[in-house]
């Protein structure tokens, strides 16, 4: 007979698995919305003395939003990151994201 290599009196079921490696997938919890169904808010802040501009709560799919990123960066010329379904951009850019935003038919709160 071999020797079990665990004597605590845990019970393992068939499930169990020793690989801690392997964690959980997040799953997104909230539903997509159409562009023109959003109340986008933006922010600014000041981070070690450096302006961020943040424009929160994008009801969209993460890929959808990684590209959106991706164009914004782009047209605006600046960093930036996604961070809790918000956009996080370096500087001061408040007005001219807002815009690029409004010309793709996203709606922000007044």
């Amino acid at each position: 007979m071999k020797k079990n290599l665990f004597e605590m009196g845990a019970k393992f079921e068939d499930g169990w698995s020793s690989d801690n490696k392997q964690k959980p997938k997040k799953e997104d919890n909230y539903e997509i919305l159409a562009p023109n169904k959003h109340n986008l808010i933006v922010q600014k802040e000041k981070r070690r003395g450096k302006s961020v501009t943040i424009i929160k709560e994008f009801f969209i799919k993460k890929d959808e939003l990684k590209s959106l990123l991706k164009e914004l960066k782009k047209i605006l010329g600046c960093g930036g990151t996604i961070k809790n379904s918000s956009i996080e951009f370096q500087g001061d850019i408040a007005n001219r994201v807002k815009e690029e935003l409004i010309k793709r038919g996203f709606r922000f709160k007044r």
